[in-house]
């Protein structure tokens, strides 16, 4: 736990005022905490029992104004809570996508874990960590503090067992600390398990591994069951801890009651301690416990999980002596019964290259572009790649400047240029500019695959591969992000939506079968039936990208929602 509390710690100090305003807010909340005791107490002893009800009816007044205070200070103290816990949230992403995206040594199939659950998991742990701790020291001071005022002999006799179940709970933590982790391991192995399946279940679909799929998936899910079940069988031995350490205080203060009233102790005074402890320690004892044991031990170790992760650049992975992309001899497929994707398949990408691969829905083009870029491993053959920046259909665009998003992987390069050669500038222009703050919720899928693609422009890494990443577009300006991509140094590697794309690659790989076939689109169009089929299902897109952008605003719509009347219209 040492990482996660250094961690802790240093995101406590950087958020030291809003800290300060939350222990402030919360002095005024424990105000009822701090007063309940004593006022019960003087309420009964020198009230009520003394016959002096107006006395008694004052101090039960005070009570009353200190209640409206402590919701005052639960008010602001729930406001500030907020200051605290979300600037902790945004950093933690941030260094979770770096990790991620700027290269761990390998390719890293838990950062969705991480991103999507864990980062969620630690910030509303974190809250509840700050909320139940926050709230038992805070009442622990009040009802000590209130006790020690009523007599000392009350708060040693309740100290003693609450010690007692405290000490208790420390000793039980490092067992539910295992299986906590354990249940974060295994939700990891989850996620490792079902996200590959999930991205290519089209491809899984049409090699007939939908079976296995399923069943590997289900095995990683029960795996990940008997873990949390094991948390929760730990977890049942809490109650023990906070019978002593809750209940305990009320039954010594019972069983010493003729005790204490035969040293002086009046009843109310009695009373006023058993208030203390069931109206202040036991619950916040009972939320500390809960809290630590479960949402704790939770936000402990999936913390240290995140940052277990260290960020280490890789340029490249096993760069080819020549060229940008070296397969040899790959071949894959999902599950040992399932028909290959790839069988002993080779493929040279060189600078200048501009590869576009076409295909049937579900045949493997995404498979390959994960063989190509590392996220899968062949079952046999080797993938030497250079520094590569994959681009797939989902465009993901974080909470930040424009600026901060389009120069993630590249702080330090010139940005205009690029967002004008991609056709990027009419958006940016309607954001407020390259420092005005993006909200990802109201961008459409389009603007934030364009904003994606600028990112991946000015990646420093050579070989750029866009696995469906223009799909939003329309085709006019995929037309201007391909030419430019093409343009840029290195190479470019599309998994086309459109068969437009090919028309405009220097190279085409036709996905139709294990082995891919590759040459030129006219070549293609001479020698393969399949490509002259995947031709005309798109009404001959090469007859409209002759001069794609020779067309006004209304033929483009019109391009994009019924491609075959465009071609005749421009036929005629």
């Amino acid at each position: 736990m040492g990482a996660a509390t250094r961690y802790t710690r240093a995101e406590l100090w950087r958020d030291r005022w809003a800290v300060a305003r939350l222990a402030g807010w919360s002095l005024a909340e424990i105000t009822p905490g701090l007063i309940s005791g004593y006022a019960t107490a003087r309420a009964i002893d020198d009230g009520f029992l003394a016959g002096d009800a107006r006395t008694g009816l004052g101090w039960l007044g005070a009570y009353a104004v200190a209640a409206g205070v402590g919701a005052v200070g639960a008010r602001g103290a729930y406001r500030r809570l907020g200051d605290v816990v979300e600037p902790f949230r945004d950093r933690l992403v941030a260094r979770v996508v770096t990790d991620a995206v700027r290269g761990a040594a390998h390719p890293d199939r838990a950062a969705t874990a991480r991103l999507t659950r864990q980062v969620e998991v630690v910030r509303d742990t974190y809250a509840g960590l700050l909320t139940t701790v926050r709230g038992f020291v805070f009442s622990l001071v009040a009802a000590i503090a209130g006790l020690v005022v009523l007599a000392p002999v009350l708060a040693a006799l309740v100290v003693v067992p609450l010690m007692l179940g405290l000490g208790s709970f420390a000793l039980l933590l490092p067992a539910l600390a295992r299986r906590q982790l354990g249940a974060v391991r295994a939700d990891e192995d989850l996620a490792a398990t079902a996200e590959p399946m999930l991205r290519a279940h089209r491809d899984v679909v049409a090699a007939g591994a939908g079976d296995w799929a399923a069943r590997t998936v289900a095995a990683a899910a029960e795996a990940q069951r008997r873990a949390e079940r094991s948390v929760g069988v730990a977890g049942a031995l809490r109650g023990i801890c906070l019978a002593a350490g809750g209940w305990g205080p009320l039954l010594v203060l019972l069983v010493a009651a003729p005790w204490l009233v035969d040293r002086g102790i009046g009843a109310g005074a009695l009373l006023g301690a058993m208030v203390y402890v069931r109206g202040g320690l036991l619950p916040a004892l009972h939320l500390l416990m809960h809290g630590l044991a479960g949402g704790g031990l939770r936000y402990g170790i999936t913390l240290r999980r995140i940052l277990s992760v260290s960020p280490v650049v890789l340029p490249s992975l096993d760069p080819p002596d020549h060229g940008l992309l070296r397969m040899r001899d790959v071949s894959f497929r999902y599950g040992p019964a399932a028909a290959p994707v790839l069988d002993r398949f080779d493929l040279d990408v060189s600078a200048g290259d501009h590869l576009v691969i076409v295909g049937a829905s579900g045949i493997g083009k995404s498979t390959l572009a994960a063989l190509m870029s590392g996220l899968l491993t062949p079952q046999t053959g080797t993938v030497r790649c250079a520094g590569r920046v994959l681009l797939p259909q989902e465009a993901h665009v974080f909470t930040g400047t424009v600026l901060e998003n389009l120069r993630y992987l590249a702080p330090a390069a010139p940005v205009l240029r690029a967002v004008v050669l991609l056709g990027a500038w009419p958006l940016v222009n309607r954001l407020g500019g390259l420092g005005a703050t993006i909200d990802p919720a109201t961008l459409s899928a389009g603007e934030k695959q364009l904003i994606a693609l600028v990112r991946a422009y000015l990646a420093p890494e050579p070989l750029a591969i866009l696995d469906e990443a223009t799909c939003h577009l329309d085709p006019a300006l995929e037309a201007r992000v391909e030419r430019a991509f093409s343009a840029r140094p290195g190479a470019l590697i599309v998994i086309a939506h459109r068969l437009s794309s090919a028309a405009r690659g220097r190279e085409v790989l036709l996905f139709d079968g294990a082995r891919p076939v590759r040459g030129t689109h006219a070549g293609l169009r001479a020698a393969s039936p399949s490509y002259r089929d995947l031709v005309g299902a798109w009404s001959d897109p090469a007859l409209l990208l002759r001069d794609v952008d020779g067309l006004d605003a209304v033929a483009r719509v019109r391009l994009r929602d019924d491609p075959g009347e465009v071609v005749a219209d421009r036929a005629r």
